[in-house]
């Protein structure tokens, strides 16, 4: 395609396979004598095959009943061979993993709608976008969606971070390895632009992580007090929740748009919790200021909580 524009073709993730056992959305496309032809669609459309016996545990059923060509839906990898470039898959082994697949793919399709507009606005090559922005939020982020929420927000916390390597022949004349921001002016102004136009502003978590102590008699008593203090400091559009994670830490979070509304009330509470455990002698210490954190941020709070035996779910 060379002279012809941009490629604007490319994978949405920066491994070119998936993994074994992992679930991945596909699109039948071809029903032969052996099995199902499908393409993986978060992995550039590359095929792959569902024979027969993988399609049902059930033995009776046609398989025109089963699968049908044009439907998209998730399976699981059985095997891949990156050589001859097969893939096997399974529909009827996947079982717990549906909703979540569904819901990455969901994510995925719309960071790579936004990505393609943006390749096509600058003119370059979709995979080059990725290798310089959109992997490196992933591997940031956990998923790029989550950075692009963030983007709508505060862009520059984001982006600004993002460099890359580029070679230069030096005054020496010898080739020379300098990091550079990743992002152009140019880049962030289409990025931020077609992120706006493609994403409705969803509520952003705000959180603030504190340490509390207070060793008078009743100290448990004067902390509960405390933090429904913390909580009384919310409203109706933010309203602030508290939570235990292991004595002494606590996490403050409450969910808007609008960012600075969500840290001024974050730090009203955390002044509220403060004035009522001082008021008994007890101590209260910012560990992590208020701020906007990501699903992946959530959830790593959420397995950490488990583990301890504290987390209750929202």
């Amino acid at each position: 395609m060379a002279g012809d524009g941009p490629n604007l073709k490319c994978r949405m993730y920066e491994a070119r396979y998936p993994e074994v056992h992992m679930a991945v959305m596909i699109q039948v496309k071809n029903i032969v004598d052996m099995g199902v032809y499908v393409s993986l669609l978060e992995y550039n459309n590359i095929e792959g095959m569902i024979l027969f016996s993988e399609l049902s545990r059930r033995r009776t059923g046609s398989v025109s009943s089963l699968i049908k060509v044009g439907r998209s839906e998730p399976v699981k990898v059985l095997r891949v061979d990156k050589e001859k470039g097969y893939i096997y898959l399974s529909k009827r082994k996947l079982r717990t993993k549906k909703k979540a697949c569904e819901e990455r793919y969901n994510k995925s399709k719309l960071v790579h709608s936004i990505m393609r507009r943006v390749a096509e606005t600058l003119s370059i090559d979709l995979e080059e976008l990725y290798i310089h922005i959109g992997w490196a939020l992933y591997r940031k982020y956990g998923h790029a969606f989550e950075a692009f929420m963030l983007i709508l927000t505060d862009p520059d916390s984001v982006l600004s971070s993002l460099t890359k390597e580029v070679k230069e022949i030096g005054p020496d004349g010898q080739v020379v390895t300098k990091v550079v921001p990743a992002v152009t002016e140019e880049a962030k102004e289409a990025l931020i632009k077609n992120i706006k136009r493609g994403m409705t502003p969803l509520q952003l978590k705000i959180r603030a992580d504190i340490e509390m102590k207070c060793f008078q008699f009743d100290g448990v008593l004067h902390i509960k007090d405390a933090m429904r203090k913390a909580e009384a400091a919310g409203n109706d559009n933010c309203l602030v929740k508290i939570k235990l994670v292991a004595p002494p830490l606590y996490v403050l979070t409450t969910q808007t748009p609008d960012k600075e509304q969500g840290l001024a009330v974050v730090n009203k509470a955390i002044e509220a919790c403060t004035a009522a455990i001082e008021q008994h002698k007890g101590k209260l210490v910012i560990k992590e200021a208020p701020r906007a954190v990501s699903e992946r941020d959530d959830k790593l709070l959420a397995e950490h909580m488990a583990k301890l035996g504290t987390w209750e779910g929202e």
